[in-house]
């Protein structure tokens, strides 16, 4: 039975924290001014997940969680081996098709020798029909053979086009098997903290798998909700403030950077103007980037706290939530 007793005075503790919490909140609201409203809420970050454009097998992971990244820097690496081989394969059929030019313009040299050749043969062998030296046979035989010279030539000028053609199928293969190897190297978009790693060294993961989620600390805001006649009154772009629970004796600047278009929570019906009021309206407060960068090392997500708005932008800040940064 004593169990139980503890589990009473436990159960009693919890509805006292929770009726303690409630009260202070609304002595915050109570000594809030006409034109500031508050409610409470958690600081949120975005999150960027790295992830693999293609399938593979990772071979390494060069991260650990809570580490800190830069855009660029290699977080993973699929194994390659696969890619490699086809690579060396594309650049060996470079080479071959280099080499096969070579080749067409060698034949092409010979082909246009045996063309001049040709055509000082037939030149001749007319010359010398004109003076009845020798046949029309004969030159019917040179005029054959010029026309057959002329068609060598043409045929080794199409082989260099060709053999072009082929070099530049060739080093295209190799740009694309070059890219597919860039990407098994999965870099940071954007600087952050590792939150997750997702998948490990030797592990297969799919088209789009991920492998590490980072937290974006230069995009860190608050979201809080308020009734319906507090949020139709807000700008975008105005000034908020955030107090949260670990540091209370800090006020941290803020922006209203989005209210929501439609409620949150809806009673079952809404008729009256009381009902109305009900409607709760998602509203999120962004911390300056600068000021972000400035405490990169204790920006967290995650952490309760209390935002506030001005509902009416002539209504001065009170000295409770004067902006107050540790220094």
């Amino acid at each position: 039975m004593q169990w139980k007793r503890y589990g009473a005075i436990a159960a009693a503790l919890i509805i006292l924290a929770g009726a303690a919490y409630a009260i202070w909140l609304n002595v915050q609201s109570s000594e809030l001014p006409a034109g500031i409203a508050g409610s409470n809420g958690r600081i949120e970050a975005e999150r960027i997940d790295v992830a693999s454009k293609m399938a593979g097998r990772i071979a390494e992971v060069n991260v650990d969680e809570g580490q800190w990244v830069k855009a660029g820097d290699l977080v993973a690496r699929l194994d390659t081996a696969e890619i490699d081989a086809q690579l060396h394969q594309a650049e060996a059929a470079v080479h071959q098709a280099e080499q096969q030019k070579i080749q067409a313009e060698a034949l092409l040299n010979q082909r246009r020798s045996e063309l001049q050749f040709a055509q000082s043969e037939f030149a001749r062998a007319e010359r010398l029909a004109e003076k009845g030296h020798v046949s029309q046979e004969q030159v019917d035989q040179a005029r054959t053979a010029l026309t057959t010279a002329e068609a060598g030539v043409a045929a080794a000028e199409a082989g260099i086009d060709l053999a072009q053609a082929t070099i530049a199928a060739a080093e295209a293969t190799v740009e694309q098997l070059q890219s597919v190897r860039a990407d098994a190297n999965l870099v940071a978009p954007h600087d952050g903290r590792v939150q997750y790693i997702l998948a490990k060294a030797g592990e297969v993961v799919s088209a789009g798998g991920k492998v590490v989620t980072l937290t974006d600390l230069t995009d860190i805001y608050m979201t809080i909700f308020l009734p319906a006649h507090d949020a139709g009154l807000l700008a975008i772009g105005s000034e908020a403030r955030i107090i949260l629970d670990p540091i209370p004796d800090y006020v941290i600047p803020a922006t209203v950077t989005f209210v929501s278009s439609t409620a949150q929570f809806t009673p079952k019906s809404v008729e009256t103007s009381d009902e109305r009021d009900q409607l709760m309206f998602r509203v999120k407060l962004t911390i300056p980037e600068d000021l972000l960068k400035e405490y990169q090392e204790k920006a967290k997500a995650g952490v309760a706290g209390m935002g506030y708005v001005r509902t009416d932008s002539a209504t001065p800040w009170p000295e409770m939530l004067t902006v107050k940064l540790p220094k």
